[in-house]
């Protein structure tokens, strides 16, 4: 008796071979851009090794002390006005990143996206290493740490525009707020990542908490040369289709791509290749990708939205380790849950946004409930351990969400506006207009933070609530467009369309 076909088998080959090609460079993009995340993460961490408490640290018998406050500090980061350096170190990296980032979908569009991504990880790799390296050379010198940071925030431009527009190219119309919200999750696994391997070194050797995440980033770039595939023409997989869903009646499947498809002509089904409608392939200018409906509002949404979250990715370690006088490593292990709630935060608002159709009110309820969250986490999150994470990671959910979801789904969205025809070279500069007037936001937060912290951690926490609201406000008349057509007054359509 002939034996069946072996279960596993019959999954892998339930798959097309373009199902597979989707599925590999979904899973390699998520990969790149954790990579990313990871290499950002460790100055957050070494922040609270680089000035501490040196009167409770153990004094070794072989070392000449004459101050027993900063004794155990890094300079120049051992003076009263520590937390401003900080703040500048972040500002540094961001402020080039929120630059570069206007600059780098431009180059996204123009360059090939294999060896855009692999020099800019390579380089990001680089400048990581050097930083870490100034343990090991003994630097003290505030501007050297400056001006890694600088390049190493203009080289990290090169990322999300890149890992998008590839994205684009091989999904096209099949993105949703679901799939866009669990690969999304790159960014929250990547702070995690780059929080647990810093947190390692950082009470030893804080260097390799650099070295470490430099080298890993650096590694990704390699495999991005030798692996990535911008394209499905380039390897004979069917184009995926970009025009809209309300155009042709249907939804393109995330990971289902075939080439064939069955058409309907007269009554009769036929199967038939699919017909491949050539797209213009045009660099959108600036300023028409200005004029997409909705892409100012999203843009200075995201703008306060970034500078809360950034704000907690660089300081929240020092803030948990000030108030709640935790160790610099439990400090950064704790903040992890943090972007746990991002994870869950962000898969959620892809999953109310897909059902009710509504971008701008998810983002809108989530970021209204972060405010008051805030408040409450400042006042009581510190009580016990049990409260710490839970409010930690309600907390990280509201935050994150809405950040997630503009950055994916409703970049996704702006992308396959009839004015684009699903072009991704537009969508590179629609998603570097985005995520650049973000990163403004995301340079101004740590900035804020170092400024302020030094009248109180309330005051911080009061600029974080009102960044929120400001953040409502810009989305209000859109959240009136998608309230109206719940009413029934203009069509509803799922996503977010023109308004």
């Amino acid at each position: 008796m002939k034996s069946s076909l072996a279960p596993g088998i019959r999954l892998i080959t339930s798959f097309s071979r373009d199902s597979w090609y989707r599925s590999f460079i979904l899973f390699l993009t998520f990969l790149f851009y954790t990579a990313y995340h990871l290499s950002r993460k460790p100055i957050s961490i070494v922040k609270s090794q680089l000035h501490r408490n040196c009167s409770t640290v153990v004094q070794p018998s072989d070392l000449n002390i004459t101050n027993n406050v900063t004794w155990c500090d890094w300079a120049p980061f051992d003076q009263d006005n520590y937390q401003t350096l900080f703040g500048v170190l972040d500002n540094c990296f961001l402020v080039a990143y929120a630059i570069g980032m206007f600059f780098s979908g431009i180059f996204g569009e123009r360059l090939p996206l294999r060896y855009y991504l692999s020099v800019g990880m390579l380089s990001s790799g680089l400048f990581t290493c050097l930083f870490g390296l100034g343990f090991y050379w003994n630097i003290h010198s505030l501007g050297y740490y400056a001006f890694v940071q600088v390049m190493n925030g203009l080289m990290q431009t090169t990322g999300w525009p890149a890992v998008v527009a590839c994205v684009g190219n091989w999904f096209g119309k099949g993105k949703r707020g679901f799939i866009m919200g669990v690969w999304n999750s790159h960014t929250s696994v990547g702070n995690i990542l780059g929080s647990l391997i810093a947190g390692v070194f950082v009470s030893s050797a804080w260097g390799m908490s650099f070295i470490v995440p430099g080298l890993i980033i650096a590694s990704t770039g390699i495999l991005c040369f030798f692996f990535l595939v911008e394209k499905p023409e380039d390897v004979n997989c069917t184009p995926p289709q970009h025009h809209s869903d309300q155009e042709n009646g249907e939804t393109e499947p995330l990971l289902q791509n075939s080439a064939h498809a069955d058409r309907t002509a007269n009554g009769a089904i036929s199967t038939e290749p699919v017909e491949v409608v050539e797209e213009h392939t045009e660099a959108i200018s600036f300023c028409g990708a200005l004029s997409i409906p909705g892409v100012v509002e999203f843009s200075l949404c995201l703008l306060f939205a970034k500078l809360v979250s950034y704000t907690f990715l660089y300081w929240l370690p020092l803030y948990i380790s000030n108030v709640a006088h935790f160790e610099a490593k439990e400090a950064g292990d704790m903040s992890t849950l943090f972007d746990v709630g991002g994870i869950v935060g962000g898969i959620m608002a892809g999953l109310v946004s897909d059902y009710t159709g509504g971008r701008a009110t998810t983002c809108c309820v989530m970021l209204l409930a972060a405010a008051p969250m805030l408040f409450l986490y400042n006042s009581i999150g510190q009580r016990s351990l049990g409260t710490t994470i839970g409010m930690l990671l309600v907390c990280g959910g509201l935050v994150n969400g809405p950040y997630a979801l503009i950055t994916t789904a409703v970049s996704a969205d702006l992308g396959t506006h009839e004015s684009l025809r699903g072009n991704s070279r537009a969508l590179s500069t629609v998603t570097a207009i985005i995520d650049g007037t973000g990163s403004i936001g995301a340079a101004l937060g740590p900035l804020l933070a170092g400024v302020i912290s030094p009248t109180g951690w309330n005051n911080v926490f009061y600029m974080l609530i009102s960044a929120d609201v400001l953040a409502c406000l810009f989305l209000s008349r859109l959240v009136y467009k998608e309230a109206q057509g719940w009413c029934g007054r203009v069509p509803r359509v799922r996503g977010f369309k023109e308004i």
